[in-house]
């Protein structure tokens, strides 16, 4: 017992020293010089110290580790927007990142996405409204390799804009993978870097299904890729990347066709909005297969896949997306190491301030599964840095009234809550809603009429705008103005008052009666 009681003394001192950090060598000349005489004991304690050590050993002391006040784990859009907003304030910071910085969105999500929905849309004007506005062409070609070189050299651009924001506010950008070692260190390429505070925001990624044959499909990561269009494709999913993948996919002349396990896509919609969507879908020809649960994907002789369906029916196309979800990053991170812990989605756990359950250690953005939208990762980001370098020690962020879009065709745009949720938190007596539907004056001179759908959801007796929702053409830049209406407390009589602009769509939310 005295043995072990002297080697666990021995270890814990290297481990917890705030002033010296001692290389396996070193403490392995110690550890002899004090127990020469006993080799026994000797090779007992450097065993076990290999055993209980070995994943926090570096070469080298204290002097040579680097010291910070805050971190990021992920150079994504959270993790940059946390760390240039402390280093506004002063903080000495870093971002470590793996792979490119801007995550996922700047990469291969939003950024290209929209790229690719605003070539879609061109297409659109020049095959289904140019003709009708009084343009004709016999030379109408598209060009994806153009496409793709020029949404490829605008990523570039928007990455090399951060060394200029870290240069402004004094962050250090360290390249590799990190893992936590401790609380306060974790080791990328074999350094120990240690901080007061670390903000985990290494995002997420693609979820494949657990069947028979998946690994030949591919995710939007892959889509973004590809180097030219394929004639087919098959997108499982139901959630705004599938949508938005097979919208700009059929409008870019590919045969789409979208896979949802249940009777709808997007359905945390308001239904009125989806209704639409549906009908837009079936008036462009975008094929929709409902109640679909893949079983097997097989790959033919021919290289075409094959999806096979738990209803006995099948589909072959070129390619297969799977775009069922996303799973967070927390692989490799060593998070049992510091303590965090995980919720029972699999997400990191934190309260509403962005805390994990370990003091000084904080998680945001896709890898906590809450509200999945950059701007929610970037506002959360910033609003810990006021918290914690800026003195507003109460500053948390405020995940109600978020407004989005999904980029579908027509765009869908959304803020605050849905008629059923309105119901449910209001009661069906105490709300009222009010709709309009209408054709878009864009497409109302065209043979191929879009309709636009907008509804408003009041509550109480002064009839507060709790939902505000809109599918149609422009609605993807009308919803940011209403939504700053909505979080302000803005009821109905007030957005009677406001004149309306004409003629747009937007008038339309100012006018219901």
């Amino acid at each position: 017992m005295k043995t072990i009681f002297f080697c666990f003394i021995i270890s814990q001192g290297y481990h917890n020293s705030s002033k010296k950090i001692y290389s396996f060598s070193q403490m392995v000349a110690i550890l002899s010089q004090i127990v020469t005489p006993l080799k026994s004991v000797a090779d007992f304690c450097i065993h076990l110290l290999k055993k209980v050590q070995l994943p926090h050993i570096i070469e080298g002391d204290s002097n040579t580790m680097k010291e910070f006040d805050m971190i990021a784990i992920g150079g994504g859009s959270g993790g940059i927007a946390t760390m240039n907003r402390a280093g506004e304030y002063g903080a000495k910071v870093a971002v470590i990142e793996e792979k490119k910085l801007g995550g996922t969105c700047v990469n291969v999500g939003c950024v290209p996405k929209k790229i690719m929905w605003y070539g879609a849309q061109i297409a659109e004007a020049i095959h289904h409204y140019g003709p009708d506005y009084g343009f004709t062409s016999d030379n109408q070609t598209f060009d994806f390799a153009t496409l793709r070189k020029n949404r490829e050299a605008y990523i570039d651009r928007a990455r090399s804009s951060y060394d200029g924001s870290f240069k402004r506010n004094g962050v250090e950008l360290i390249e590799g993978r990190a893992r936590f070692v401790d609380a306060n260190t974790v080791q990328v390429n074999g350094e120990l870097i240690r901080a007061k505070h670390i903000v985990i925001a290494t995002g997420a990624h693609a979820a494949i299904p657990n069947i028979p044959g998946a690994g030949y499909g591919e995710n939007s990561d892959d889509v973004f890729a590809w180097e030219e269009l394929p004639e087919s494709v098959a997108i499982v999913g139901a959630g705004y990347i599938a949508v938005e993948l097979a919208g700009v996919l059929h409008a870019l002349g590919v045969k789409t066709d979208l896979f949802v396990r249940k009777d709808r896509p997007l359905r945390n919609f308001d239904s009125y909005l989806i209704d639409g969507l549906l009908q837009e879908m079936e008036n462009s020809g975008l094929q929709l297969h409902t109640h679909k649960i893949p079983q097997k994907l097989e790959k033919l002789p021919d290289g075409q896949l094959k999806l096979y369906f738990e209803d006995g029916s099948s589909h072959t196309a070129q390619h297969v997306i799977w775009a069922i979800g996303r799973k967070p990053n927390v692989q490799d991170l060593n998070l049992e190491a510091a303590g965090v812990t995980l919720n029972e989605r699999g997400f990191i756990a934190v309260d509403e301030y962005q805390n994990t359950v370990v003091p000084g250690i904080y998680a945001l953005g896709d890898v906590t599964g809450e509200k999945e939208l950059t701007p929610v990762a970037i506002k959360a980001g910033r609003t810990l840095s006021e918290r914690l370098f800026n003195g507003k020690i109460d500053a948390k962020m405020d995940y109600s009234t978020i407004p989005t879009v999904v980029f579908s065709h027509p765009a869908i745009g959304t803020v605050g809550l849905t008629e059923v949720e309105a119901v449910k938190t209001y009661g069906a007596e105490n709300i009222h809603v009010y709709t309009s539907s209408f054709t878009s004056m864009y497409s109302a001179v065209t043979q191929h009429r879009q309709q636009a759908k907008f509804k408003l959801i009041t509550a109480g007796e002064d009839e507060k705008v709790v939902g505000l929702h809109g599918i149609g053409y422009g609605v993807d830049e009308m919803i940011q103005g209403f939504a700053v209406a909505i979080k302000m407390g803005a009821t109905k009589a007030d957005f009677d008052a406001t004149v309306a602009i004409h003629p747009t769509g937007s008038e339309e939310f100012v006018t219901m009666r």
